[in-house]
C-alpha cells in the first residue's frame, strides 16, 4: 500500500519587486548557503516575520495611546459603594 503525503497549500501569487542590489546580494548569499531554497521563499519568510512582529507589537502601541489616569478613574468608578455591599471574608 502506498501512502502519499500532500500538503494543501493555497496557490501563490507572483509579484514583481524592486530591491536594493546590496540586499539582493545578501539574499542570494542566503540561497547559496542553502538557508533558503529560493529567493521567493526567502522573501516570503521575511515578509511573514515582519508581519508577525507587527502583530506582536500592536498591543503595546494601542496601550501607549491610553490615558492611564482616566483608565484608573474608570476602573475605580463605583468601587467604594460596591465595597460596602461585599461580604466580609
Amino acid at each position: 500500500m502506498t501512502i502519499l503525503h500532500t500538503t494543501l497549500e493555497m496557490p501563490k501569487t507572483k509579484i514583481a519587486i524592486a530591491i536594493d542590489p546590496a540586499l539582493l546580494g545578501r539574499l542570494d548569499d542566503l540561497v547559496a548557503d542553502a538557508r533558503f531554497p529560493s529567493r521567493s521563499q526567502a522573501v516570503e519568510a521575511a515578509v511573514r516575520d515582519a508581519l508577525e512582529r507587527l502583530d506582536r507589537t500592536r498591543l503595546a502601541r494601542e496601550c501607549a495611546k491610553l490615558d492611564s489616569s482616566s483608565e484608573k478613574a474608570m476602573a475605580e468608578e463605583g468601587l467604594a459603594a460596591d465595597a460596602a455591599a461585599w461580604p466580609a471574608y
